[in-house]
């Protein structure tokens, strides 16, 4: 669903998808491989947001803020499941987590790695390369060359999504019965933890 507000009309690159129950509105710029996910809603009525090139901001997301501000994902920043974004920029190749909340005038660096249900107050400054947990939020280390190697790996697979759901996504009625020949898809990648035990 995508809506003009006051005149401003979102701008999708057509390399991107955004999912038919997201919601764009207005000032909105989204660059190249960009994916929005279901029930996720970026809302430029009050301001421009600009999603960088391969920006994914997944289900049930928000992304909005103050009266006279804008704000920018920079590219490939990663915005996980049910997230809000309020006012707050995010770095290039950041990780922001399930749940996790920040607010205005906050500022995530390149390459950190904010954890699940985390509480980003405003006007926080997140260095780059930071790994952030916690409510208040709170740098408790720096981020490794594999740590982000993993983000990036799951980023480039969000960043391949666009293009797989203009392929293959369509409306269908369900089965009634499982396929006897129905199979499972592959394991192409592993968590954090699962990456680091190998």
């Amino acid at each position: 669903m995508i809506y003009s507000f006051q005149g401003f009309i979102p701008v999708v690159h057509k390399s991107s998808f955004v999912h038919p129950l997201a919601t764009v509105t207005g000032n909105v710029i989204i660059g190249k491989n960009c994916y929005i996910g279901p029930g996720a809603a970026i809302r430029g009525d009050w301001g421009q947001i600009i999603l960088e090139d391969g920006v994914n901001v997944q289900e049930n997301c928000t992304v909005h803020m103050f009266p006279g501000k804008s704000i920018t994902l920079k590219e490939s920043a990663h915005v996980g499941h049910g997230a809000i974004i309020h006012g707050a920029n995010l770095g290039r190749n950041c990780l922001i987590g399930m749940n996790t909340v920040i607010m205005d005038d906050a500022q995530i660096g390149d390459e950190s790695i904010v954890g699940a249900m985390s509480f980003v107050k405003a006007e926080t400054i997140i260095p780059k390369r930071s790994l952030v947990v916690g409510n208040p939020a709170k740098v408790i280390k720096q981020v490794t060359d594999e740590m982000i190697a993993w983000k990036t790996k799951g980023t480039k697979l969000y960043q391949q999504l666009p293009q797989d759901c203009q392929n293959t996504l369509k409306e269908v009625e369900p089965l009634r019965e499982v396929p006897s020949d129905r199979k499972l898809q592959e394991g192409t990648y592993s968590t954090l933890r699962e990456t680091f035990k190998k």
